[in-house]
């Protein structure tokens, strides 16, 4: 039996001023690049038997620089919905709601075509996922699941796996570019690594980017 293995996106610019991003589809920056770069070396000793991406260009990038080659797109692995809280930061909601908790009270609504979600329609978002995957998960002859997606998505997705509510996704800080490992004890899900990182290798250098996008 494998293990589940949970990549967070690579920085962005959002990332790093501490902006809710969920369906604006921001680039990696230089150092997003190279956070995702730096895992290949870990993933090219597994054996992996599936890989799944968010359909975002920050994590479908990650995961090819990762050298994931094989990766498909799975639009369940999108990030949280935030609807009308896209862009903003918490310090900027708690100016009108100090005691919001996007883990227990969700999000404004948006637009039509990004109305938020719920933290009850992210659990069950989450579990839908893991239904999708579970016959890579238990199956004794395949490799490990790898799933390249986004910090809250992949944070409630734990918390479903390790069978917590999904508002206990508040207890898994997920850095970008990062890796973790969920496996199995006497066949109950636990966490074997968190939140780790690796050093960019020294000749890495982030190639021209003619098709970045920036945020409208």
């Amino acid at each position: 039996m494998g293990e589940l293995l949970l990549l967070r996106h690579g920085e962005t610019e959002w990332a790093v001023s501490h902006r809710h991003t969920s369906y604006t589809d921001l680039p990696l920056t230089d150092k997003g690049e190279r956070q995702a770069a730096a895992l290949a070396p870990t993933l090219a000793g597994r054996d992996i038997a599936l890989i799944l991406t968010s359909p975002l260009q920050r994590a479908v990038h990650t995961a090819r620089l990762a050298g994931l080659a094989d990766a498909q797109p799975h639009p369940d692995l999108h990030e949280w919905d935030y609807g009308g809280y896209e862009g903003k930061t918490t310090a900027e909601i708690h100016r009108a709601r100090p005691d919001w908790n996007l883990w227990t009270d969700g999000v404004a609504p948006g637009p039509a075509e990004h109305p938020g979600e719920s933290p009850e329609q992210i659990g069950a978002r989450a579990d839908r996922l893991l239904a999708h995957i579970e016959n890579f998960l238990t199956a004794a002859a395949t490799g490990d699941v790898v799933l390249v997606a986004h910090a809250h998505f992949l944070r409630v997705l734990t918390a479903r796996r390790l069978g917590l509510p999904p508002a206990a996704g508040s207890l898994f800080a997920l850095d970008t570019g990062t890796i973790s490992r969920l496996g199995t004890e006497h066949d109950r899900p636990v966490i074997r690594g968190w939140n780790a990182s690796a050093a960019p290798p020294p000749s890495f250098t982030p190639a021209p980017r003619p098709d970045r996008i920036s945020a409208p």
